[in-house]
Parts: structure tokens; C-alpha cells; sequence
């Protein structure tokens, strides 16, 4: 029987609770999230006369943690309209209703007492071949389910998700010693094609695959830092985006997730794995006791590894904490020679070999923290997995890693990875001597597209599992290739499909993108079916590049600036209007020009964490690549006849003239940005290339006829346009603009109102252009928008001048 899961109950309404409600709530399944009632009255509810049988009370708890996790930044749903799909309750008044649903989650405090008495009362109620899952972080399954009955065990097992259940990928799946098989398989499928995650199977071991490894490496790094007499600024300069780790590194992020939760795992790894060769390192040094006996906590006690403090004046300013006085000071800047090296290494891969031979203190560092890693998870297997890539999997989708350590170890070379090992007196394991002996010289390889991995009980390299559904970019790019430039690669998807990849830095889109588009479509329309635009690279596209924007009206050549930005126009109308289907696939950050690309496809299958907006306010000009012309073309295509039609252009104004980004792909819908009906949402980015290649290729099979270009698009005149302009100067009045956000306000109304027409008209979209480039072309003369943009490029962030 095929099982579907359409409504879940979470137990336990914390951080975590109401985070993976929240979740499945975003996928579209009905949640019942229950916690415990109240056993006292606070002073909101004696001053209201309620009593301890009201319902307000008994669901206060559920309530008051829901309401705070919708609250929460970054948001854990990803439209605020989703929190209808999911009800609360307690558990004396409302578990019964678990009978309803076709899973339970448990997510109570990390007490076993409690564990059991909660799954005793679940009993009572769930229906025979409910999945019953713990979100529990390290207490042994056999323990849980004891004295359950034989259908209860059949369905146990420990789902765990990481924090916050939306954005950390990581999906721990623990069968129980009876679980069915069946089950354990369908959590792992579920995990990945529903819930979007990375499901890595694990052992029942303490602190499970990505705790296990991840708490190693910090451990490791806290008993190293002294000992090599660096400072939390130097380790956090030598262990974030340098080695494809988060910008947060190592220091940062304890201070986030907080130093009480890392020493509790810790701890449990200490107190529970006696013979593990490295026990003595999930000791905690004496600086990190320190920290917890004054509630140095981090972000949750405004004091950790860093202190914000706000000084004279006003001004706020990141304290450090050294570690040898553990006074706070004054942050100190890092610099290495050995990092110099590797800035022009744009692949993190390619730098792992130049990092291990610097001469300097971050050469010794790495030398020593690869061996400890090294060594450490080559020991880990057969005990918490028995497939290596399982480890590299939990490593990259739990801490935001870019490479698992066998990646790593694999870019230095297996070899090399050995001596680094025995200088620090470390020896390989022995099945690591046999594959080496036996001829492989890697723990990867990519063979037809796929990756293998070294599976230590056969002695070969086999096909890593789960990758049908995916297409793997970096696997297929060295055969795949049909055309390439410095800044975009054509490769061949299969089937009569294309794939035009952004490979410019941050994915901006300059003269080689543009070229690469038109390249890809010239070549899809001679002997392919349907193109899709998509990259796997951290974000989609941040946008234009402003640098040669910038360069070109310092210089004032308008006419080349025109140009180029004719050239950005013609290329998205191609995209527009090709004789084959084109898709735009986007994810991550989505801005700018990057939107305007989306907006112009046949259709986007976006990613569900897709940040996308038209942001060129913040850089003193409005989108000129065909941005305000589509805002404009999507606000009359709405109009109905009962509309106002002045309010339905002004929502889609202000998308524009607030810079409004979505948080999410759903949010996007509500914007104008995607369309509901014509583009799509897919919750697993792995997953997104193929599905965007699906589409791309139902539509050339449908018989894709090239759109006839619209003559029919009505904009309203003076009519819009005074209005506008009547907002404008009250806003600037009241000084929630300057003038200068103003008049790129009111260029931007120009657009929008299809010109100063006396009467509604209808136009062509090539007349909204033209009037659009003009619009952005006179901004590109002023002043202070050049300030903004050479801000934007010297900081990162918007200017208000």
C-alpha cells in the first residue's frame, strides 16, 4: 500500500516543535501541534478572572510558542498565510485526535522519563501503522520503545532535524532495532522528495553523524586555539568562506546556537563513548567552563566569543573575547599569507592543496585540523556509518559545509591526507591502507555524469544512491560542454535540453551572460528542444553588473551605456519570444537583473528559498532590463472589471519602489514576481535542475509555439501618473523620501503610466521599453545615484542620500 502522509502531529511546541510544524506546513500537510498545560495561572490571566479550565489557559503554552516562531527571523514558514494549515492543543484535552493523523512526531524535553510516559500515552490513541518518529538528539532508541507494543516498534524511529528545521537541510533518519525496513525507506524518500532535506542514514549511535563529526571539529579547534596561541578572530578568518564553511565559521556560530547546547552534546558524546580514540578532546578546556559559569552563552545571553556593545555616541562596535585574560577587547584584524594565495582560487576544492602547504601559522593550522579530521572520521566507519559519503553528506547539509571531509581529504589526495596524518603521529585506518594497496587512489570518482564512491566492504567504487532524480552540474560540465565563454557554459541536459550556467563572480550578469544567453538560445532553436537558465552555485544572480555600469557613466559614455542596456532588453525579450521553451531556474539570492531574466521566461521553476525582488532602488536607478515594462504589462493583466485600476498598478509600484524581496518563492507569488498557474515551487533544490528540464521538455512536446508580441498592454496616462506624482511629493514632504528617492520614484511612475498619454492606451511592449531605458539612462547621470552604486560597490549595501 502506497503510504501518504497528508496530516502530522508534532508533540512538544518549542523551537524545534513548532519549527518542524512549521515546515510541514510549508509543504502543504495539515499539523496538530500539541504541548502541556499550564499548571498555574500567570498575571495576565488572574487580572482577565480565568480560571485553570478555560481554554485560553489550557492552550496557552502551544499558543504563546507558536506565535513566537512565526515571529521569529528568519521566518520558519514560508508564506505567513501557510500557519492556517496547522492547529494547536494540549495534550490532556486534544490527544485523541492523533487517531486522525499518519504521523507523530515527539519533540519533548531531552528527558527519557518523560519520552516514555509521552509515547505510553500515544499509544492509547494512535491507529495501527501511524509512523511514530523522536526528534531526540541522542537517547538510544532501545530505551524509548521499551515495553511498546510490536505495530509501535514496527513504526519507531528517530527523524532528526536540524535548527531551524527550514533551513538546515540535515535529515537524520535512525531506525528502531524492530523498525520495518519499509518504513526506514519511505522516511529517507520522504525527507528528501517532500521536506526538501539531505536524508542521511544513521546508526544509533551517540550524537548520531552530524553532531558526532561536527562537535568533534569544534572540540578540537577549542583545545587547538590556545595551543597554537591564536585568536578567535584568526581561527573564525582561517575556518569560514575560505574553506566553503559559513561566514559565521566556528566561534560566531557557537555564539549563535548557543555554548550551553554544544557542551550538552558534548558531554553526551564524553559521558557515552568511553572508547572513543579521541575522548579525552570532548573534555571542555578550561576557558569554555569559564563561559558557561558567568552565562557567556552567546546571543541568547548578549555575551559569548563576541560582546555588541554600544559606546559613546551611540555607536555600536563587536568586542572580542581573549582567551588568555577571557576579558573582552577591541576586535582584532586577521591576516595570513597563506589566504593571499588562494584569492584568485575561485573553486574552494582547488585551494584545500595550497592552504595544507603555507609556511606560515595558517599553513600549521591546517595541517594539523585536516589530520585530526582526517583521522577521526576514517575511524568513525563501520561505527556510526557504514558508507563514507554518508559522513560528507551529514557534514555539508547540518553545518552549511561546501565539502565533507573525504571531499576534502580527496582534494589534497589520499595520500597526502596520510602523511599529514603521521606527522601528527596519527595512522591511516586499515581499510584506508587497503584501498590505496588495492589501486584506488580516491574516495570519488564521476563516471557518466554520476558520482561513485568507494565502498569499503566491496573494494570498488559504486554508484552513490538517490541521484537518479538529480542532475549534477559540476558532474556533467567536463563532457557536457557545447559552448562556453569566461563568464557562462551551454551544456547538453539530455533529450534535446540545454542548460545555460552563470560562472561570472556572484553570478552577475555582465556582456559574457548575456552573450552566453543568446548563444544558447541561437543554439537550442538550430538542433534542441527547450533551454533552461539555472546554476548551482550559492545563489542565482545578484544582479547586473553595476561595476561596468558605473564605469560607463563616470566616464559618460551614454551612447555605450545605451547600448548595453538595449542589449540586456533585447536579450530577456528573447527569452521571451524564442522558437523554443526556455525555463528559468532560480534559487538563493534573485535580485536584479537576475529577476528580470525569471520574469521573462516561459516559465520559473524556482526553488522554494528563492530570495527575489527588483532591487535597483537601493542603487539610485529603476529596473531597465525590462523590470518596470513587465511590472507594468502584469499590473494591466490583472486589471478586472471591478477593479480600481489605479490601486492595482500602485501595489505593483511600490514591489518596485520599496525594493521588495520575497523570503520565499511563495512570498514571490504574492508580489507578481512568479505567477500563479504558469510557474512552480520545488522544495529541494538538488532536485531542481531536472525538474526544470521536465518542464522545458513537456512544453517542446505539447508543441511550443513562439508567443506573438504583445500590441494590447493598456496603461492608464496622466491619470496614473498624476496620482504618482501627488504621492511622491507628499512622501517627500513628510520626509519618508529624499529628493533624490523621489525623482528616481517619479522616472519610475513615468514608466508605469506608459508616459504622460492623456488618455488610457494601449502599447506595444518595445514602447515600454524604450521608455523604461530612457528612464534609466537620465538616472544614470546624476550624481547621487553614482554615489549610491559606488557605495553599493565598496560595502555591499544600500546608500540613503
Amino acid at each position: 500500500m502506497t503510504r501518504r502522509i497528508k496530516k502530522v502531529a508534532v508533540i512538544g511546541s518549542g523551537i524545534m516543535g513548532s519549527g518542524i510544524a512549521c515546515h510541514f506546513a510549508n509543504i502543504g500537510a495539515e499539523v496538530l501541534l500539541l504541548d502541556i498545560v499550564p499548571r498555574e495561572l500567570n498575571d495576565k490571566e488572574k487580572a482577565k478572572g480565568l480560571t485553570l479550565e478555560d481554554k485560553v489557559v489550557r492552550n496557552r503554552m502551544v499558543n504563546d510558542n507558536f506565535k513566537a516562531a512565526l515571529k521569529s527571523k528568519p521566518s520558519p514558514i514560508y508564506s505567513q498565510k501557510f500557519a492556517d494549515r496547522i492547529s494547536t492543543g494540549n495534550l490532556e484535552d486534544d490527544l485523541h485526535k492523533i487517531k486522525d493523523v499518519d504521523w507523530v512526531i515527539e519533540v519533548v524535553v531531552e528527558r527519557l522519563d518523560i519520552k516514555q510516559k509521552v509515547f505510553e500515552q500515544i499509544e492509547k490513541h494512535r491507529k495501527p501503522g501511524t509512523l511514530i518518529t523522536s526528534n531526540t538528539s541522542g537517547i538510544p532508541i532501545k530505551f524509548m520503545n521499551e515495553g511498546r507494543s510490536e505495530d509501535f516498534q514496527k513504526h519507531f524511529a528517530v527523524t532528526h532535524f536540524f535548527n531551524p528545521p527550514r533551513y538546515l537541510k540535515l535529515f537524520e533518519v535512525i531506525p528502531g532495532p524492530n523498525c520495518s525496513q519499509d518504513v526506514t525507506d519511505f522516511l529517507m524518500m520522504y525527507g528528501e522528495k517532500f521536506l526538501g532535506k539531505t536524508s542521511v542514514l544513521a546508526k544509533d549511535t551517540p550524537a548520531f553523524i552530524g553532531n558526532r563529526i561536527g562537535i568533534f571539529g569544534i572540540q578540537s579547534l577549542f583545545h587547538q586555539v590556545k595551543e597554537m596561541g591564536l585568536t578567535i578572530e584568526e581561527v573564525d578568518k582561517l575556518t569560514g568562506p575560505v574553506i566553503g564553511r559559513p561566514k559565521s565559521a566556528t566561534f560566531r556560530t557557537v555564539d549563535v546556537v548557543g555554548l550551553d547546547t554544544l557542551v550538552h552534546v558534548a558531554n553526551g558524546i564524553y559521558d557515552n563513548c568511553p572508547d572513543d580514540e579521541a575522548h579525552e578532546l570532548f573534555k571542555l578546556p578550561d576557558f569554555v567552563q569559564h563561559m558557561m559559569d558567568n552565562k557567556m552563552l552567546g546571543s541568547k545571553t548578549k555575551q559569548g566569543f563576541y560582546k555588541r556593545v554600544v559606546k559613546e555616541g551611540g555607536k555600536k562596535e563587536i568586542l572580542s573575547l581573549d582567551l588568555n585574560t577571557l576579558e573582552y577587547r577591541e576586535k582584532q584584524r586577521a591576516k595570513f599569507a597563506t589566504l593571499e594565495l588562494t584569492k584568485t582560487i575561485d573553486n574552494v576544492l582547488d585551494r584545500f592543496p595550497v592552504l595544507v602547504k603555507g609556511k606560515d601559522k595558517a599553513g600549521d593550522f591546517y595541517r594539523k585540523n585536516f589530520a585530526a579530521m582526517f583521522a577521526y572520521v576514517q575511524n568513525r566507519i563501520p561505527e556510526i556509518s557504514d558508507e563514507l559519503y554518508r559522513i560528507d553528506d551529514a557534514m555539508k547539509a547540518g553545518f552549511g559545509w561546501e565539502n565533507g571531509p573525504f571531499e576534502i581529504w580527496d582534494a589534497i589526495g589520499v595520500e597526502k591526507g596520510i602523511e599529514l596524518m603521521k606527522a601528527e603521529g596519527l595512522e591511516p585506518a586499515a581499510w584506508v591502507t587497503d584501498m590505496i594497496a588495492d589501486g584506488n587512489t580516491s574516495f570519488y570518482t564521476v563516471q557518466d555524469g554520476a558520482t561513485y564512491y568507494y565502498d569499503i566492504p566491496a573494494k570498488a567504487q559504486t554508484k552513490k544512491p538517490g541521484q537518479d532524480a538529480f542532475i549534477i552540474l559540476d558532474n556533467i560540465r567536463p563532457t557536457k560542454t557545447v559552448w562556453k565563454n569566461a563568464e557562462a557554459v551551454v551544456e547538453d541536459l539530455g533529450d534535446g535540453i540545454l542548460n545555460l550556467e552563470f560562472r561570472s563572480k556572484m553570478n552577475t550578469i555582465g556582456g559574457g551572460v548575456l552573450q552566453g544567453i543568446n548563444k544558447a538560445i541561437d543554439l537550442a532553436e538550430k538542433d534542441f528542444q527547450g533551454l533552461v537558465v539555472g546554476n548551482q552555485g550559492a545563489n542565482f544572480s545578484v544582479g547586473a553588473n553595476i561595476g561596468m555600469i558605473f564605469m560607463m557613466a563616470v566616464e559618460q559614455e551614454y551612447d555605450e551605456l545605451n547600448m548595453a542596456i538595449k542589449m540586456f532588453q533585447d536579450t530577456m525579450m528573447r527569452m521571451r519570444y524564442s522558437a523554443i521553451p526556455t525555463v528559468a531556474a532560480p534559487h538563493g539570492m534573485t535580485l536584479g537583473g537576475g529577476c528580470e531574466l525569471s520574469m521573462h521566461a516561459d516559465k520559473v521553476v524556482a526553488a522554494a528559498e528563492t530570495y527575489i525582488g527588483l532591487v535597483e532602488f537601493g542603487v539610485g536607478v529603476i529596473p531597465g532590463g525590462g523590470g518596470s515594462k513587465e511590472m507594468a504589462l502584469r499590473a494591466q493583466d490583472t486589471f478586472k472589471k471591478n477593479d480600481v485600476e489605479l490601486n492595482v498598478l500602485q501595489e505593483y509600484f511600490l514591489t518596485i519602489g520599496m525594493a521588495k524581496v520575497a523570503t520565499s518563492a511563495y512570498e514571490a507569488y504574492d508580489l507578481g514576481i512568479l505567477q500563479k498557474g504558469k510557474d512552480v515551487v520545488v522544495v529541494n533544490r538538488d532536485r531542481q535542475i531536472a525538474q526544470a528540464k521536465k518542464h522545458a521538455l513537456l512544453m517542446a512536446e505539447a508543441g511550443y509555439t513562439e508567443p506573438a508580441k504583445r500590441k494590447d498592454i493598456k496603461v492608464l496616462g496622466k491619470q496614473a501618473l498624476g496620482m504618482f506624482l501627488v504621492g511622491t511629493d507628499s512622501m517627500e514632504a513628510s520626509r519618508y523620501i529624499s529628493e533624490h528617492d523621489k525623482k528616481i520614484a517619479n522616472k519610475l511612475a513615468y514608466v508605469m503610466a506608459g508616459g504622460d498619454l492623456s488618455e488610457p492606451t494601449k502599447v506595444t511592449e518595445q514602447y515600454l521599453l524604450d521608455i523604461e531605458r530612457e528612464a534609466f539612462l537620465s538616472l544614470c547621470t546624476e550624481r547621487k545615484t553614482l554615489e549610491r552604486i559606488q557605495h553599493m560597490l565598496k560595502t555591499g549595501k544600500p546608500l540613503r542620500n
